[in-house]
């Protein structure tokens, strides 16, 4: 990972969510053509890319690209959809796919050299996709439910007793309207934001410690924060993937939810 070092004299000092600000990619450019945007739209082709040659003319014995596809499509299956959707899995699986895979693509461009900016760090990227799952559940439970069986299902869970309701059914509305897809948002946010800062910190202390101020004393920090480094890239691609992973079987959920009240 390139180092983030800010300089204040000869001291060390550590970066900070200053290194998530991007300016226009040129002079004159709009403010929002930066670095994150043109890289999340590389990401998207990138998946439009692989769905299209792995899916596009399939073979009977699968390989290459397909083999990996195929293998992506199984996960996406058997441990996101149908857990939830059961017998509409296979229906919302372009969805479901298109959103683990660009979502972990986009997670992944973190650790990637030169670009090294994970997307989901900046929250109106997670804010769109929440949106959009929120909307078509609204969508979805008002379609099959009615709306107003798909608010009583939400609110008045049966067999409870009657007074129970009058603390429960506010929560309820409360958890599933307006705090679910804002956490929705704000987990793979927030993760990506500070696993990005964990590792900026960590190689700039050994690029500082061993390249810009090499003293005997500082030395043991500088090995330690470069062991760190490689240690905490490990251990944030496989956060990349984990996220990726929860957001998506969330959106599952919720579309699961939607169509069914039992769920």
């Amino acid at each position: 990972m390139t180092p983030l070092v800010l300089v204040a004299g000869d001291e060390f000092q550590a970066p900070g969510p200053s290194i998530f600000n991007f300016p226009p990619l040129y002079e004159g450019a709009p403010a929002w053509l930066t670095k994150p945007v043109i890289f999340a739209v590389v990401g998207a082709l990138l998946v439009c890319a692989f769905a299209w040659s792995a899916f596009a003319k399939p073979q009977l014995v699968p390989r290459g690209m397909q083999n990996i596809g195929e293998k992506g499509y199984e996960f996406v299956r058997d441990q996101v959809a149908r857990p939830f959707l059961g017998k509409d899995a296979e229906r919302w699986m372009p969805l479901l796919m298109s959103l683990f895979f660009l979502i972990l693509l986009w997670n992944l461009f973190g650790v990637v050299p030169l670009i090294q900016i994970p997307i989901a760090s900046h929250i109106a990227f997670p804010i769109v996709f929440a949106v959009v799952i929120y909307a078509l559940r609204i969508y979805l439970g008002i379609k099959h439910q009615g709306p107003i069986g798909y608010f009583k299902n939400m609110m008045f869970p049966p067999g409870l007793p009657k007074p129970i309701y009058l603390l429960l059914s506010p929560i309820e509305f409360l958890s599933n309207m307006i705090i679910a897809p804002f956490t929705h948002a704000v987990r793979l946010f927030a993760n990506m934001f500070a696993g990005h800062m964990l590792l900026a910190f960590f190689s700039s202390v050994g690029f500082w410690f061993l390249f810009e101020r090499l003293t005997p004393l500082g030395s043991g920090l500088g090995v330690l924060g470069a062991v760190m480094t490689i240690a905490m890239t490990g251990f944030e691609m496989f956060i990349e993937f984990l996220q990726a992973f929860l957001f998506t079987l969330l959106a599952a959920m919720y579309i699961g939810g939607a169509l069914h009240a039992d769920h």
